[in-house]
């Protein structure tokens, strides 16, 4: 089995001036000269009764009217809507969908939706943080109503995920484990004592700023292994946020191009050895293009186990935080 992909890159959902834009994608192609081989499956618009697993109908028809009225920004994020942005996250959360039922149904073995609008800050009742559906929260929930009894789900976006966190608060058979720059957007959420009464389950890392390679290989060893071994998830999504590259304008977290292929070939190998290989990746944020080009790239390659160079290392000293990951480990049983 392959891995396999879905690329929606809504050309037509931008702002001026906005970071959130289609040229974000604008180093992305020329696949035939890659050293891997990814199979690209068409997206359809997600089905309004998926979304609505996740998103209330008021918000739906509210998110409507905002993009009949559009252009225009929503939020102070800020976030946008222009007259094509409904159907475009409706096809965002669609090729989502793509991914994951591929690898339900056993076509493919693992997937990376290269998608946007991105959609982890999208609250069920509010859109927000440049996010207008929440693309990963539907498909973890497309893949429990499909019969599996337990999901989880790992933001590395530099920014806390609010939106993936309050979909699946009351919810036990999902976990939300997020690694996030500290007292940035969204502010009001992602501290480590938050969610009480999801210990175990519901786990925030705020990072101090530069946090990178070294900090998140610690991560996967001390915390992202064992929680994964403990919860035991039949299925993993992954919020990819290529914004925790050291060379994004809009945060200052450190990692590199071979951080995220370390990241994301230890979940590799956390997928084959808990969850049967199930693992599906959703692009979030990021806002370098070359950034985000890189950063797919590190990811495609490790989903196919295919060599990787990389040469973009962080410039900056990475602080101290050991402490915080062993109190966290204490704080959740891990």
């Amino acid at each position: 089995m392959t891995a396999v992909c879905t690329l929606v890159p809504s050309p037509n959902h931008v702002f001026p001036g906005h970071e959130e834009a289609p040229s974000r994608f604008q180093f992305l192609g020329d696949w035939d000269s890659k050293p891997y081989s990814v199979t690209f499956l068409d997206p359809e618009p997600a089905p309004r009764s998926a979304v609505t697993a996740v998103h209330s109908e008021r918000m739906l028809r509210l998110f409507e009217a905002a993009c009949r009225q559009g252009p225009g920004i929503t939020d102070y994020a800020p976030t946008y809507v222009t007259p094509s942005t409904f159907a475009d996250a409706f096809l965002a959360a669609g090729g989502t969908l793509a991914c994951t039922e591929a690898v339900l149904e056993g076509r493919a073995r693992n997937a990376f939706a290269i998608v946007r609008p991105p959609g982890h800050h999208a609250e069920p009742e509010a859109a927000m943080g440049f996010c207008l559906l929440n693309n990963v929260a539907i498909a973890a929930r497309r893949a429990l109503n499909s019969g599996l009894e337990r999901v989880l789900v790992f933001d590395f976006d530099a920014h806390h995920g609010n939106g993936t966190q309050a979909v699946f608060w009351d919810e036990p058979r999902a976990a939300y484990f997020s690694t996030h720059q500290e007292n940035i957007y969204p502010f009001r959420t992602g501290f480590m004592d938050e969610a009480a009464h999801a210990r175990g389950r519901i786990v925030n890392l705020p990072l101090p700023a530069r946090s990178g390679d070294t900090t998140f290989a610690l991560i996967a060893g001390q915390i992202l292994a064992p929680l994964v071994e403990k919860f035991a998830p039949q299925m993993i999504f992954v919020s990819a946020g290529f914004d925790s590259h050291w060379d994004d304008p809009l945060a200052e977290l450190g990692l590199s191009s071979a951080g995220y292929h370390a990241l994301a070939r230890r979940l590799v190998e956390l997928a084959e050895a808990i969850c049967g290989g199930k693992l599906v990746f959703v692009l979030e944020g990021g806002y370098n293009p070359r950034n985000v080009a890189s950063g797919v790239e590190a990811i495609l390659c490790a989903l196919t186990d295919s060599p990787f160079r990389a040469a973009d290392p962080s410039p900056y000293p990475e602080p101290e935080s050991r402490d915080r990951l062993e109190y966290l480990r204490r704080l959740h049983g891990l």
